[in-house]
């Protein structure tokens, strides 16, 4: 079977706002990480959204060609048949494991679907990822009762945090990647940005009680300045033409410092999206950024920024079209304070 692939993309057009936050109360709503996979049930599109609060949230689209601002609605949060099975009863960031080969595929495995999402520990001390199964993406979700990636150890890049998570099912292995963010609990061993969050990666063969963990496939780029160099967020897997794979991420030139207390000490200002790269067959090693980011902030158009757009363009999410063209969404606004967005990549 011939599978779509693309290469990095080097221009591109906004396409507005998507999905607006609603403020209430503190006004701490945050619209972003999205995750988006086809759903023959309703003819489009489901998103799974970082939806705040209660953490989690869908969206649809009825349409496969037509997905800018006014396609999209909002389809309430997630349902789990067992909520109680998170550890302090929430979840943030959820995301449908798809086909590796095959972009915006949910993977059926076993006849069923696979959502992996970010759970607290009691005490909101630690973040870890859980995952739950479903016969249909509508849901409902049923948690394993296990932590799928606790916290590593103490000295190790992921021992305050497990996070922004995304998963992969390779067909030919039977394996499924699970890409993570890595929060150190310590300073680690880097040129620049000790405490930086790293991108981690675990595998897991179908049915297997455990993942197997493979510690940091990306860290942060050694050089200051680099688009890169402070902080890495989550990341979306996508096969790649020039590249085998080619990766889509948010990241940061800012190092995070240990010593503020603010509630973006680990994500500090501006977070930008931006591509990275592998040419290994099975892309869990030699990842390599590209040079520049999408955009850096006063880049931004006049239009983004009439629209809100500013300080953080946060986890991106690439939509393929049948016809080939390719949507971009992420969350962008102050910590806290984001609501969705997208752009075309024109080439």
């Amino acid at each position: 079977m011939n599978h779509p692939s693309l290469t990095i993309p080097t221009r591109f057009t906004h396409g507005g706002l998507i999905i607006p936050r609603t403020a209430s109360g503190d006004g701490s709503e945050v619209v972003g990480d999205p995750c988006i996979v086809h759903d023959e049930a309703i003819g489009g599109y489901r998103m799974f959204l970082f939806f705040a609060p209660p953490g989690h949230g869908q969206a649809i689209c009825r349409s496969k060609t037509a997905v800018g601002p006014g396609q999209w609605e909002l389809a309430g949060p997630l349902v789990f048949t067992n909520p109680a099975a998170a550890t302090d009863g929430t979840t943030h960031k959820p995301y449908v494991v798809q086909e590796a080969h095959r972009p915006n595929h949910p993977a059926l495995i076993k006849g069923r679907y696979c959502l992996v999402s970010v759970g607290h520990t009691p005490g909101g001390t630690h973040k870890y990822i859980h995952r739950a199964w479903a016969t249909a993406l509508a849901g409902p979700w049923m948690w394993e009762a296990e932590p799928l990636i606790p916290v590593g150890g103490p000295a190790d890049f992921d021992g305050k945090h497990t996070d922004a998570v995304s998963g992969f099912y390779f067909p030919e292995r039977d394996e499924i990647v699970y890409y993570y963010m890595g929060y150190p609990l310590t300073a680690q061993p880097r040129i620049h940005s000790p405490f930086g969050n790293a991108q981690g990666v675990a595998v897991q063969k179908t049915g297997a009680p455990h993942v197997v963990r493979h510690g940091e496939y990306l860290a942060p780029s050694p050089r200051a300045g680099h688009w890169a160099s402070g902080w890495l967020g989550g990341m979306q897997l996508l096969p790649g033409r020039t590249h085998r794979w080619i990766g889509l991420l948010n990241a940061s030139p800012t190092a995070p410092d240990p010593g503020l207390r603010a509630s973006w000490t680990e994500e500090p200002a501006p977070s930008l999206g931006g591509f990275a790269w592998c040419d290994e067959e099975f892309p869990i090693a030699n990842w390599h950024f590209a040079d520049r980011p999408i955009a850096w902030l006063d880049e931004l158009p006049a239009e983004a920024l009439a629209n809100g757009e500013g300080t953080n363009l946060w986890r991106h999410h690439l939509l393929l079209l049948p016809d080939g063209r390719q949507a971009i969404f992420y969350n962008s606004g102050y910590y806290g304070k984001e609501q969705l967005y997208m752009i075309w990549a024109d080439g």
